[in-house]
């Protein structure tokens, strides 16, 4: 990358089984999952690049897979960051309705 461009932004994708998991969900709690993802990109990302542990539950020993709930939703998801790619990967996503 050249000298005095910004990097790219962080990303997030949800692998195909959560992906289409949530086309079963109510059209409303599917939205509020996505557009959570989508936020949770930029803090990740943020935290990251500040040298920060990114939120929710650390899964592993090396801080780069954790759990986290929807915020006032029955949803809990796994992600994984995967800095080289500046992006998180949900692998997981689970609703208790």
């Amino acid at each position: 990358m050249s000298e005095g461009r910004p990097r790219p932004g962080w990303t997030v994708f949800t692998e195909e089984v959560p992906a289409t998991d949530m086309l079963d969900w109510p059209p409303d709690l599917a939205k509020k999952t996505v557009n959570f993802l989508l936020a949770l990109a930029l803090e990740v990302g943020a935290a990251v690049d500040a040298g920060r542990r990114p939120p929710g539950d650390p899964m592993d020993d090396i801080g780069l897979r954790h759990s986290l709930q929807v915020d006032g939703e029955p949803v809990l998801f796994e992600y994984e960051v995967l800095p080289e790619a500046r992006e998180i990967r949900i692998p997981v996503v689970v609703w208790f309705g």
